[in-house]
């Protein structure tokens, strides 16, 4: 007999792990998915928690933590889940975040700044060098970090989600913040949501992403102080301005829900603002 499916949008009593999460967007999905019930949120980052951080954590106590790990590495992955599998009893749902851009005209780029970005040697980098690793970030980092999760569901018996935070990037170039990598970084997330959505379908495990246009963090402060920014937003179509972060939310909260038990190998493009 097929489970009765869900009307409700919630995540109550769900465990959702998200990388990169100690701040920005993945903050903002963490805070968006306590306020929708999940009874526990990690955030595993390479770095430090700050204010904003503590300030989400105090409005929902004993509900968020972090977890320090390399998202690179396949084994600290495999120790920061083994750790939420003790402390929680059990994982739900996996939001693959983490990742780091560089924005530069691809004939300005230098031969030692691609080797940087898309080098294999990455791995042997310094935590303040993974900031122009943004590659390995979102190839390497999001597969073992998919993968780990993969594991966990399967050994736990949980029809979990997966939900890759892809991008706008992966479907055409932007002009005023062009990457040539990143954007191929992020389209080879989005492949790897569909192939992995086919091979784990058959464990009851849903993978999707999430692709947002421009969000107002501590990374793109600068789109809106561009002099002629007011002027270019008045050719653009849809709305003109950047997401608010909490305006993501609702697309990561619906595909780690049970509301999305039929719903696998889909994009939801976030993108107010429609060049």
């Amino acid at each position: 007999m097929s489970e009765v499916p869900q009307k409700k949008v919630s995540l109550e009593g769900k465990v959702i792990a998200i990388t990169g999460a100690n701040r920005g967007i993945g903050l903002g999905i963490a805070d968006c998915c306590m306020a929708n019930g999940a009874l526990a949120v990690y955030s595993i980052d390479i770095g430090e928690t700050g204010e904003d951080f503590k300030l989400v954590s105090e409005r929902y106590p004993g509900k968020l933590h972090a977890i320090t790990a390399d998202v690179t590495k396949e084994a600290n992955v495999t120790e920061a889940v083994d750790k939420i599998l003790a402390e929680a009893g059990a994982l739900h749902g996996m939001v693959v975040n983490a990742g780091r851009t560089k924005h530069k005209p691809a004939l300005d780029f230098t031969t030692e700044e691609i080797d940087q970005l898309w080098s294999i040697n990455a791995s042997e980098a310094s935590p303040t060098q993974y900031a122009s690793k943004l590659t390995w970030i979102q190839l390497y980092g999001s597969f073992y970090c998919a993968r780990v999760a993969a594991r966990a569901f399967i050994k736990q018996g949980v029809k979990g989600s997966i939900v890759f935070t892809a991008s706008m990037a992966s479907y055409r170039p932007n002009k005023r913040v062009p990457s040539a990598p990143y954007g191929a970084s992020k389209a080879g997330v989005k492949n790897m949501t569909h192939t992995l959505a086919m091979e784990w379908a058959q464990y009851g495990i849903r993978v999707n992403s999430v692709s947002p246009g421009l969000v107002k963090t501590a990374m793109t402060y600068w789109v809106e102080q561009q002099p002629d920014w007011e002027q270019q937003l008045k050719y653009y179509g849809g709305i003109p301005r950047l997401a608010e972060i909490e305006e993501l939310g609702g697309a990561y909260v619906y595909l780690l829900s049970d509301a999305a038990s039929y719903t696998t190998s889909i994009d939801i493009p976030v993108n107010g603002v429609i060049g």
